[in-house]
């Protein structure tokens, strides 16, 4: 079974743990860039994904509608599911396991969960990684390659650098575009800001 954060990879070409990803493929997520520093060393060596663009995140959903579905009706629903959730503290004190992966535990993921469940009772279709994986903890991926002996040292390194608390104040939409996951979107929480989604730029893996 593909883990979720398996390296996204063109459709002609199966993913590193065999999860292809198409061009045009959307997912939404939240970016940490005060927890970027503490991993992108690690991630850089050991995350699949960065490879193919991103700071540090949590995924809220993946995959979402094609990028051509994402039309002015479906950004304005986004923009006020997430108007609907408050910002928040995520604090990323500890690591976590999952077979193959080790990732940072945000604490609470309340919120988190939250935000996914949101989605995916507006959009019902388009559950948490196509429904195949189950109900997925929250998590930063730091490292899904390289073994146990190289976890187990990141894992120490990481000990000594956190906690880290980062403010989780908008979710993004990014889109991959055959080679890259780039920002598209970005959707504050907890405003009704009328002017809807930001523009957004650069990328962001998933």
């Amino acid at each position: 079974m593909p883990h979720p954060e398996a390296a996204p990879a063109p459709a002609s070409e199966p993913a590193a743990e065999g999860w292809p990803t198409a061009p045009g493929t959307t997912a939404l997520s939240v970016s940490l860039p005060e927890v970027d520093p503490v991993v992108r060393h690690w991630r850089a060596r050991y995350d699949t994904a960065a490879a193919h663009g991103g700071t540090a995140h949590v995924t809220v959903l993946y995959p979402f509608l094609h990028r051509d579905r994402v039309d002015a009706p479906v950004r304005a629903a986004l923009r006020r599911l997430f108007a609907a959730h408050a910002a928040f503290p995520a604090t990323f004190a500890r690591c976590g396991r999952f077979p193959g992966v080790l990732y940072l535990v945000p604490e609470p993921d309340d919120p988190l969960r939250a935000l996914t469940k949101a989605v995916v009772e507006q959009w019902p279709h388009h559950p948490p990684y196509g429904g195949v994986l189950g109900d997925v903890d929250p998590h930063l991926t730091v490292a899904n390659s390289g073994g146990e002996a190289v976890h187990a040292a990141i894992e120490a390194d990481l000990a000594r650098r956190l906690p880290v608390t980062a403010r989780v104040a908008a979710v993004d939409l990014v889109a991959y575009d055959g080679r890259r996951w780039r920002q598209w979107l970005r959707f504050p929480l907890g405003t009704d800001d009328a002017d809807g989604a930001t523009g957004a730029t650069g990328t962001h893996g998933s």
